[in-house]
């Protein structure tokens, strides 16, 4: 006799993205896995005294939402710190710097901060290429929130920073040692407060969340991906105390999605010391792929180009790490057996990621399922190669934000380089490996969708059910989890999201359709109702 079901999901429109166009009624779960697929009528005859049966009333589900590239950490901090990203103005995000500093002295006064967050004020998110006062925040700005406590104001990006005067007194060391080129400064050749890559390290690793902090702000940003429908994630692990607290939540039983922790290549050693390889680990917290640099951004005017920036024509960007370095990075990597993966925007920094991994050549790139994160300006030799190798291209949709009239990306790189950002559509069309992601910027799924689906340009554009499957079967096997993850399938893990709205019928308006319920497991980790 065929033992019942823990949970059954039934009346539902359920789109396994198996195949295109493959819908089904209804799910039965048993241990965590779905045991079967079908009509409600045949599904219900797993129903037993003890199983919780779901009614989707005509909802739609998918297979969970997976995050090929986050930072988990800096999500967080929005929640905890101030989110700058609803500013509109220089004026305005100094006003929400300003009340995190009103919260910061409360705390202090009252004695109930005692971490790295009692001293500064940070604000992070910031886009000042939404604001009709296109600038980056500066000392100015922000000696206005405080003469008194260091103040700091990270771009969305991250590759940008803004620092106030107490900030450049503390740091000046660190500072000076820096390259030139990172650390901006005006007539008087004094430090504007803008920060450019390397710079902005030891301002971030000094006010680094201690453990405590780090577990606080991994809850929240986890209950922020429930509420997205996301049920597991790659982080680009940054804070050092991370990894710790996702192992302490998953032994807990708390963790409420799975984790891939991609370590920074300075930790390769340690790794290999320690014996802790690529995919070792549980089944929700595993060890993904060594990480590295090439460029910075196109917000830093630093992504590495062949062409200099349109609004800036002596300039064609930065390597954070040089090409020759990069390559002795892969290569040790590849040869102790771990996936990598790697940071490149401009055309230039993509090139260099695929000649290293070439070079690496005793492993097949696809069969290590290397990786190049963003891939933001590749031409179209770069697009084929990535399709021969099988390197995974590890991107972020909600990126198009900046690809329409009056954006980002043409003010830096002009109306015909823009069009060629962020090709979806030809990436897809030449067979390339495409996993979608979010680099927290914001960590939304839909969103990103809903820019892939009304991307505007034609080569950067895909159906609705493409753009799903980058977002679940890509990312999964991106981190070799296609046998367990990405579609709904029997005997697949039952991590699930129930939409309120079908996002086929809604394509123009996919970012404003809701999540109504996240499954990892089996469990129910987030209803609406």
């Amino acid at each position: 006799m065929t033992a019942a079901a823990d949970r059954l999901f039934v009346n539902g429109e359920v789109h396994t993205l198996a195949a295109p166009d493959e819908t089904r009624e209804a799910i039965a779960v048993r241990d965590g896995a779905i045991v079967r697929l079908g009509p409600t009528r045949d599904v219900e005859f797993l129903e037993g005294v003890d199983t919780d049966v779901v009614d989707l009333g005509g909802r739609v589900l998918l297979p969970g939402f997976v995050d090929a590239h986050t930072h988990l950490t800096t999500v967080g901090r929005y929640l905890v710190h101030a989110d700058l990203s609803t500013a509109d103005s220089p004026a305005e995000a100094v006003d929400l710097l300003k009340e995190r500093a009103a919260e910061v002295e409360e705390a202090d006064e009252a004695g109930t901060d005692s971490g790295p967050a009692a001293d500064p004020v940070l604000g992070y998110g910031y886009d000042e290429s939404t604001w009709d006062e296109d600038r980056y925040l500066t000392r100015g700005d922000l000696d206005r929130v405080s003469t008194e406590r260091p103040v700091a104001a990270f771009r969305e990006d991250m590759h940008v920073a803004a620092v106030n005067g107490v900030a450049l007194d503390r740091f000046a060391d660190a500072l000076a040692a820096a390259p030139d080129e990172t650390v901006p400064t005006d007539g008087d050749s004094e430090p504007t407060g803008v920060l450019l890559e390397s710079a902005i390290d030891p301002i971030y690793e000094a006010f680094e969340s201690g453990p405590a902090e780090t577990k606080e702000i991994v809850e929240a940003a986890l209950a922020d991906c429930a509420a997205k429908g996301i049920t597991g994630f790659h982080d680009m692990v940054r804070n050092s105390h991370a990894p710790r607290a996702y192992r302490e939540l998953d032994a807990a039983g708390e963790l409420t999605a799975r984790v891939r922790i991609n370590y920074w290549s300075d930790h390769l050693d340690a790794l290999r010391e320690v014996g802790l390889g690529t995919n070792d680990g549980s089944d929700t917290v595993e060890t993904g792929a060594i990480k590295s640099y090439t460029d910075g951004s196109f917000g830093g005017r630093t992504a590495k180009l062949s062409e200099p920036y349109a609004d800036a024509p002596d300039e064609t960007g930065q390597w954070v790490v040089d090409p020759d370095e990069l390559a002795e990075t892969v290569a040790a990597a590849t040869e102790a057996g771990y996936q990598f993966t790697a940071h490149a925007i401009g055309d230039e920094a993509v090139d260099a990621v695929l000649d290293a991994y070439e070079d690496a050549s005793h492993t097949d790139p696809g069969e290590a399922r290397h990786r190049i994160e963003h891939v933001e300006l590749a031409d179209d030799a770069a697009i084929d190669r990535l399709a021969e190798s099988g390197v995974v291209a590890s991107v972020q949709p909600n990126f198009l934000k900046w690809a329409g009239e009056n954006g980002l990306y043409e003010s830096r790189l002009g109306p015909d380089r823009t069009a060629a950002t962020n090709r979806y559509r030809d990436m897809l069309d030449a067979g390339v490996r495409l996993a979608f992601g979010s680099d927290g910027m914001p960590m939304d799924p839909l969103l990103g969708v809903h820019h892939a689906v009304n991307a505007p340009a034609e080569a950067q554009r895909l159906t609705v059910t493409e753009a799903l499957r980058a977002y679940t079967r890509g990312a999964a096997y991106a981190g070799f989890d296609e046998h367990r993850l990405g579609t709904v399938a029997v005997g697949k893990r039952a991590d699930l999201v129930a939409l309120d709205a079908s996002p086929w019928e809604r394509a123009d308006e996919i970012r404003d359709v809701d999540v109504a319920m996240t499954v990892v497991d089996g469990e129910v980790v987030y209803d609406d109702r």
